[in-house]
């Protein structure tokens, strides 16, 4: 029987790491890249216990000129069958501040929007020579919220979800599918920055299982959890002067 490569950015902590350890199981390879060395060591022993073969990567998504070839390395020794850009950057602009720091703000572009569309773009090249794979690619429910104590983060997902749905429809003739992730608050430390009211918060063990599930469903647009799918629906479709209050009496950090 074959064996099954799934590459997962970001899985030092979180939902990556939750990911992978949602998907070790004999029979799977792991490609799993991560910026914290310590950390990614204990999720690759982890996933070995449960009995995956597992490849590391300690790397830092900010150097996006060497991500293309990164993945080209791994697909060479192993066929990525699934690729999860999962990796990416949080946080909030203090409320004081009338921008968010320019510096900081392209860290969040750069990790959340760049990194991961030109590591989309460089494994559908491979995937494409064989004719099948899946590309799942985590944004936020931040995707169809303008959130004005986070604009670069909400942009950069935003940016993202378009991208999802854009590399879907061109990838579609090649066998490759493409899916979009969109979890609301996940208990994680990037949600533990953001001191305001966490609705629906669950784990990221609970938000691995619904992502493993939904994504064996072959589902392009998965939200979880499922009132935040009910809630953006709803903000989508208020007036925009009603929309802007909301986003107005909101936390500015």
């Amino acid at each position: 029987m074959a064996s099954t490569t799934i590459l997962v950015t970001g899985a030092s902590s979180g939902i990556g790491a939750a990911l992978a350890k949602a998907y070790a199981a004999p029979g799977t390879n792991l490609v799993l890249w991560g910026r914290d060395e310590g950390r990614l060591v204990q999720t690759a022993s982890d996933c070995r216990n449960l009995g995956s073969t597992v490849q590391t990567l300690q790397f830092d998504l900010r150097n996006t000129a060497e991500i293309a070839g990164h993945i080209q390395k791994f697909d060479g020794m192993s066929q990525v069958d699934v690729a999860i850009f999962n990796a990416g950057l949080g946080g909030t602009a203090p409320a004081g501040d009338a921008a968010e720091n320019a510096g900081r703000s392209l860290d969040v572009a750069t990790v959340n929007f760049t990194a991961a569309v030109v590591g989309a773009n460089a494994v559908a090249e491979c995937m494409a020579a064989r004719g099948r794979g899946h590309i799942v690619l985590m944004s936020s429910v931040a995707d169809a919220i303008p959130l004005p104590m986070a604009p670069t983060y909400a942009g950069s997902k935003a940016g993202l979800k378009m991208f999802a749905e854009s590399l879907a429809i061109r990838l579609e003739p090649h066998g490759i599918r493409v899916s979009i992730v969109s979890p609301g608050f996940v208990d994680t430390a990037m949600s533990r920055q953001v001191h305001a009211p966490k609705p629906f918060i669950i784990s990221a063990e609970a938000a691995a299982a619904i992502i493993k599930r939904r994504l064996e469903k072959r589902e392009r647009r998965i939200v979880l959890p499922w009132p935040y799918g009910m809630l953006t629906f709803i903000f989508r479709w208020l007036p925009g002067p009603v929309r802007r209050t909301v986003l107005r009496a909101m936390p500015r950090g």
